[in-house]
């Protein structure tokens, strides 16, 4: 069973959002078979239509099928500093100069190579 999937996260992973849409296109397609499951909630129904709006707006981006880390705006930075510590562009993240870096400035040079999708009201970023 996929994990539900939720504007609430800070990072989401395209596979996941495919699997999701997968699993919740199957409940509703047997919805009225005999011995098939429970069919689909109100609740899934809403995802449903959500994951289908961001998989619309965001499959255009290369590697949409095989993995792409979609961004919560409010995280970016977070995840910018991360990238640039597991790239080893940066080191001892509790030391100079890893103290005086201006990660909003570099969060916003990294978003250069991204574009932005809406995922029920809440922006997240995406590589272009």
């Amino acid at each position: 069973m996929a994990r539900e999937i939720s504007n609430y996260d800070d990072v989401i992973d395209s596979r996941d959002v495919i699997e999701r849409i997968a699993e919740l296109e199957y409940a509703e397609e047997h919805a009225d078979c005999d011995g098939c499951g429970k069919g689909i909630t109100e609740d899934d129904a809403a995802e449903l239509a959500a994951l289908r709006a961001l998989q619309d707006e965001a499959q255009s981006t290369p590697d949409w099928r095989y993995g792409e880390t979609l961004i919560r705006d409010g995280y970016f930075t977070e995840y910018a500093q991360q990238l640039a510590e597991e790239c080893d562009m940066v080191s001892e993240a509790d030391r100079w100069p890893m103290t005086c870096i201006d990660w909003e400035e570099a969060a916003r040079q990294l978003q250069v190579d991204y574009f932005t999708v809406d995922f029920d009201g809440v922006t997240y970023w995406v590589r272009a």
